[in-house]
């Protein structure tokens, strides 16, 4: 029978050692384990909740360790941190239940000396209430850094950008799971006949307040085991990403180029929008993303997609004239660490050479935008190096483009003080992920 708990320590292991991303590698993980509902809910649990822990957990092992924490064995180090989560933050778990089950693990895995000591330190951890104190509110950043389990270095950015009450507002925001948003195929249906379709499949949908087009999903179990979704009835992506295709504002007939398209919504976004006529170009660097633009275009009936391989960073061939060009860049993805905990501890995630390359993929692709056409520039981070910096750049720097403003959907709210062409999105005001757009006309008729 498998041992949830050891599938989760291998998961962890895997993430730490290779830099895995946690969801893919759960889904497959837990698919080639055939686990049970049951063992399938406490695995995520447990391996999104130490990533989300990490550093509220090192910080408690410090202080009941007189071993240094880079002096411990890894495998000794994240069952421990496994221990320690269980005991704080799941409730249905007993104490004793977490103190055995990390200590059979350690047997198991013929670390007998671990055993012993793994025992100890969650023992003392129990014996003293499950206390530990966060550093004094002198220094802010490092409490929140405690607290929230996210780096300082990180923190110190959002408390400088964005204020006091959005970070903390970001912080708390991480420990949600996010909602579930679909876009509607209307090639094939309606949105109130999609609800209908799915409601017959045991799935809640719900039309959002901005966009009528894009539902929230509650209990659809395997989204690609739903009759609706086989049919091509709709497709899942974030409502930060629908934002951004609404104010692009695609028309039929138009020519629309995405740039960094994979895994391609944005471009089927900007085709559903022209009604499946015109000209859709969708490049991205690997042939396996292109299979993916390709096969998500063959399911909803899209014919107007034509995806190929591009670096949109380099390539200076030649292309058609468009009117709709998107950069959807690369980024360091601090909007999306509710999906994806463990981005947050890489090395370089705030020092490293991506607004260069994002400025380069924005300048080269402006180059194929028609006069008085659109180009729409789109992260989801939340780092202004990143964001408003890169697109001050470019309008300083071409003067043939002006910002264009983004006009938003009533009731969508800014959650800070910005330029009429960008807008960012907050997880704990918007309801989405975390995402940065910019716009931009080409002067001339």
């Amino acid at each position: 029978m498998a041992n949830p708990r050891k599938i989760a320590l291998d998961i962890l292991l895997k993430i730490q050692k290779d830099g895995a991303y946690s969801s893919l590698l759960l889904q497959n993980t837990v698919r080639e384990r055939g686990l049970s509902r049951l063992d399938s809910s406490f695995v995520f649990a447990l391996v999104y909740g130490v990533l989300e822990r990490l550093i509220t957990l090192d910080f408690i092992i410090k202080k009941y360790s007189k071993i240094p924490l880079r002096k411990i064995e890894q495998k000794t180090l994240t069952i421990l941190r496994m221990g320690l989560y269980q005991i704080l933050y799941m409730d249905k778990v007993p104490d004793s239940a977490a103190v055995n089950e990390s200590v059979k693990l350690a047997k198991n895995l013929r670390l007998s000396h671990s055993a012993g000591y793994i025992n100890g330190i969650l023992r003392s951890f129990l014996r003293n209430d499950k206390k530990f104190n966060l550093p004094d509110d002198a220094h802010k950043s490092l409490r929140y850094s405690v607290e929230y389990s996210c780096p300082k270095e990180i923190i110190d950015i959002w408390l400088k950008a964005y204020g006091e009450e959005n970070t903390v507002g970001i912080l708390k925001s991480m420990f949600n799971r996010p909602p579930l948003y679909s876009r509607v195929n209307t090639l094939k249906i309606s949105p109130d006949d999609l609800i209908k379709e799915l409601e017959r499949e045991g799935v809640k949908a719900e039309k959002t307040a901005f966009l009528q087009t894009c539902l929230t999903l509650e209990n659809t179990g395997s989204v690609e085991g739903l009759s609706a979704f086989k049919k091509g009835l709709f497709y899942i992506q974030d409502m930060s990403s629908q934002l951004c295709v609404n104010f692009a504002c695609a028309k039929p007939r138009q020519i629309v180029i995405d740039a960094c398209s994979a895994p391609g919504g944005k471009a089927l976004g900007m085709a559903l929008d022209m009604d499946n006529r015109g000209k859709v170009f969708a490049f991205d660097m690997y042939d396996h993303k292109i299979k993916l633009i390709k096969e998500g275009a063959k399911r909803l009936g899209v014919t107007v997609v034509n995806a190929s391989v591009r670096n949109s960073k380099t390539d200076k061939s030649e292309l058609p004239l468009a009117d709709r060009v998107l950069c959807d860049v690369p980024c360091s993805g601090l909007g999306i660490l509710r999906r994806k905990p463990e981005i947050r501890y890489k090395s370089n995630v705030t020092d490293n050479n991506l607004p260069v390359i994002q400025y380069e993929i924005l300048q080269n692709n402006s180059r194929y935008v028609a006069f008085g056409g659109l180009l729409i520039y789109s992260t989801c981070t939340l780092n202004p190096v990143e964001n408003a910096e890169v697109a001050d750049r470019f309008l300083k720097e071409n003067p043939d483009f002006e910002p264009y403003p983004i006009k938003l959907p009533v009731g969508l709210k800014r959650g800070i003080d910005e330029k009429e062409n960008q807008l960012t999105l907050f997880p704990h005001i918007n309801n989405t992920d975390g995402f940065f757009i910019s716009m931009f006309r080409k002067r001339g008729n």
